[in-house]
């Protein structure tokens, strides 16, 4: 279906930064070198400085971010690891993939972890706790700093969407161990592909994944230990440097096209979740609650808008998931995953496509 106003507008994006792109990729295929040069490390650089942490490692996916940090905080084979139950399946595959076990915790009507639920899900296995930052908004820090304190427990940051995300003047990632980022081409800083990578402020961690990234290599011939392939492209990474140059307009643009939505919506029938004064929202996704969500999508759909459930859906409830035997309370995910609906809000959207979406929602919650 051909739409009228898309909810992530890739071409618009490409055809805004086509010259420079071009440019880029002749001038990388030129050197004729793709792979660990000096370009991935610059861009690693710049992203530290720019989250204010010490080390960062560019890595193929934000999911391999994922299962590296965990993996590299030791957790192991029967471990828990307590985590959102609202999220995208990576935040639990990555912790299963390690042969641990993901603790499902409910969430807030701001669709993150509800940290006053987390203490009553610790056992003697818990290793780690796993916040999930979700659609850009920083999950309460504080709180689950607090928890991990008082259990001497690990906290790993999912800050897949959490780029340019802030909790009290700190980027995301500033709160844990390790924490995990993705550059998939649906996030705000993103590549042209897969990839994503880690930050951290320990030379340890930094090290180990530094080396598990590129097959355990610690020399042309010297296989150290028996890692994986995740390393980020360098093309990637030139691209993913020049939008790193960007993302502070990007994300302004995003939260003025929010603004416009809260402006032209005249129906309570959809919720726009409030920005609490000491967080900052990248926006990565513009996630409202509605009433009668699937109605509300047919109808978007019938006038040409696109819209997307994001996600319907909660870990806990997948197929996947049943070998873990679940038995916790979870239902203000099961309840928030029948209205979640994303709209689109990106960079490349116009005043009056919103005005338009809204004008439409507004009609049908009218009939």
């Amino acid at each position: 279906m051909n739409y009228k106003v898309e909810l992530i507008d890739l071409r618009a994006r490409y055809a805004e930064e086509r010259k420079k792109i071009l440019k880029i990729l002749d001038t990388t295929l030129k050197r004729g070198n793709l792979i660990l040069t000096p370009e991935l490390e610059d861009l690693e650089n710049k992203i530290s400085r720019y989250t204010g942490s010490k080390f960062c490692l560019g890595l193929n996916s934000g999911t391999d971010a994922l299962m590296m940090s965990l993996w590299a905080c030791g957790i192991k084979k029967n471990d828990e690891v307590i985590t959102s139950s609202l999220s995208f399946v990576a935040s639990a595959g990555s912790i299963a993939h390690l042969g641990a076990k993901p603790i499902f915790v409910d969430v807030n009507d701001d669709l993150n972890i509800n940290p006053d639920l987390i203490e009553s899900c610790i056992t003697k296995k818990t290793k780690a706790i796993l916040p999930v930052h979700w659609t850009g908004r920083m999950c309460d820090m504080d709180k689950i700093s607090k928890i991990a304190k008082k259990h001497n427990l690990i906290i790993i940051e999912d800050a897949a969407q959490g780029m340019g995300s802030f909790y009290k003047g700190r980027h995301a990632g500033s709160y844990s161990k390790v924490a995990a980022f993705s550059a998939h081409p649906l996030k705000n800083l993103n590549g042209i592909g897969d990839s994503g990578f880690i930050t951290t402020n320990s030379k340890d961690i930094y090290e180990k994944i530094k080396l598990y990234r590129n097959h355990g290599l610690a020399g042309r011939d010297v296989v150290k230990i028996f890692g994986v392939n995740s390393r980020m492209d360098v093309v990637n990474a030139q691209i993913i440097k020049f939008r790193l140059t960007k993302l502070k307009t990007i994300i302004k643009k995003r939260k003025m096209n929010v603004q416009l939505y809260k402006k032209y919506l005249k129906t309570n029938k959809v919720k726009i979740i409030p920005d609490k004064k000491y967080e900052s929202n990248s926006y990565v996704m513009f996630i409202t609650i509605c009433e009668n969500r699937d109605g509300l999508k047919k109808y978007l759909e019938k006038h040409k808008i696109q819209s997307l459930v994001y996600y319907g859906t909660p870990l806990h409830k997948h197929i996947a998931s049943k070998q873990y035997n679940i038995k916790s309370n979870l239902k203000n995910s099961e309840l928030l995953s029948s209205k979640v609906l994303a709209l689109p809000h990106h960079q490349n959207i116009k005043k009056n496509d919103i005005i338009y979406v809204c004008k439409k929602i507004n009609e049908f919650y009218e009939k």
